[in-house]
């Protein structure tokens, strides 16, 4: 068997499985007695449907997950790459629109795939929950807009990296990863303005204890917002969030109107000092320049693969192609991928630690922090209990009691 397909079909199974395992773990970790940090946050009947909300998910992720893996691999199998290739180039275009086209015919078989999972999930799961919120009509210019989307910034990106291998030569690589890095931070710049309204209205927070509290807690630790917004969150889910968008002095705080409707004054300004905290404390830059090196990194690794026959022949392909390498070469990096998203896992735990922290110490009101957390991730149905393994493996966020714990410890040193 060819070296390269064998690999990519273990990766694949592999990953799979992994996958698999640590949510039956994660399942058989499931704890009946309610831990007593939440005595008064959950009554006997919420915490029985909160494991039930976690052991369907994992079920219904196992399904999924098996289901996508067997489809990609049987058309891996089949020759269906070199099916779409020959209905690309029989178009009659250049390479880069042939590259585009070849795309385009992959993302909507991609998302013929997902849609049914994403129904099940939306309409059944999260309805049977009382998370739901999306109509049918949303649901589907969600879908539009996304596809919009993905053809405008997506189309942008791939033209010039299939340009760039396609003409520049030994340093086309390099190129890639630079044009690639300001596509990156230009989005960041525009996200807040252009597209994130596509989704969500931004209504600007009134004036108020809440503004007041939020933007003196800012200005007091020296941070510069654009502005405070309230997004129509509940439009799609009953759940709570809350995040920080754009660069520079085009920051801005997006409260979910749901997360405002469940916590208080103090306990907001508590979150708030958390996502605060990770600017201050370097991990959104941090974050930043491992992206960048790690994009760069993958083009030059890429570089070397895009004209090796033997990856080809790997997926029966009758031409060789930079657009088809760049799929092929995703495909082969996947147990890295994997890796390298564990060891992201590992200090994005790290970073909520030091942001939890900096907002007890800042804030001087730990416990505001302790309560928000206990009430999101009984609004949210969190799974308390989750195993080990799973954690090390999906986990970007500590568990709450985890957080929790750490931070009575800050609350003693505090006193």
């Amino acid at each position: 068997m060819n070296i390269y397909l064998l690999i990519i079909i273990v990766s694949l199974g592999g990953a799979c499985a992994l996958g698999i395992l640590a949510r039956r773990l994660n399942e058989t970790a499931l704890n009946p007695v309610l831990p007593q940090e939440f005595d008064r946050i959950f009554d006997p009947e919420k915490y029985k449907k909160t494991q039930a909300y976690s052991r369907e998910g994992m079920k219904f992720e196992n399904i999924s997950s098996l289901i996508s893996t067997l489809i990609t691999i049987i058309f891996i199998l089949a020759g269906g790459f070199n099916l779409i290739d020959t209905i690309s180039r029989s178009a009659g275009y250049g390479p880069v629109v042939t590259g585009l086209i070849f795309f385009a015919v992959l993302a909507f078989l991609g998302d013929v795939l997902s849609t049914p999972f994403d129904i099940y999930q939306t309409f059944v799961i999260e309805e049977k929950y009382g998370f739901n919120r999306t109509t049918i009509p949303t649901f589907i210019i969600d879908k539009l807009k996304g596809y919009l989307l993905g053809a405008v910034i997506g189309g942008i990106l791939l033209s010039g990296v299939l340009l760039f291998f396609n003409a520049t030569g030994s340093f086309a690589w390099f190129l890639c990863w630079l044009f690639t890095v300001a596509v990156m931070v230009g989005i960041q710049y525009i996200a807040p303005v252009w597209i994130l309204p596509l989704f969500n209205k931004f209504t600007p927070l009134e004036d108020g204890e809440l503004k007041e509290k939020i933007e003196a807690f800012a200005r007091e630790n020296g941070f510069e917002l654009e502005g405070i917004f309230i997004i129509d969150g509940s439009k799609r889910s009953t759940k709570a969030n809350a995040y920080f968008t754009g660069f520079g002095k085009k920051k801005r705080i997006a409260l979910f109107d749901t997360l405002v409707n469940e916590l208080t004054t103090d306990e907001l300004v508590a979150v708030l000092a958390h996502e605060i905290g990770h600017c201050k404390l370097g991990h959104i830059r941090k974050m930043l320049i491992t992206t960048i090196i790690k994009t760069g990194v993958i083009f030059l690794l890429m570089s070397f693969f895009l004209n090796s026959r033997e990856l080809f022949d790997a997926f029966s392909m009758e031409h060789m192609s930079v657009y088809a390498g760049l799929v092929f070469f995703a495909l082969l990096y996947t147990p890295v991928s994997i890796v390298l998203s564990i060891f992201s896992n590992i200090s994005s735990r790290k970073h909520e630690f030091e942001a939890d922290h900096f907002a007890a110490e800042k804030t001087g009101r730990p416990e505001s922090l302790v309560t928000a957390l206990k009430k999101l991730s009984a609004s949210n149905l969190s799974n308390l209990t989750p195993h080990p393994f799973y954690v090390w493996l999906e986990y970007s966020h500590p568990p709450v009691l985890a957080r929790i714990e750490a931070l009575r410890k800050t609350s003693r040193n505090l006193s």
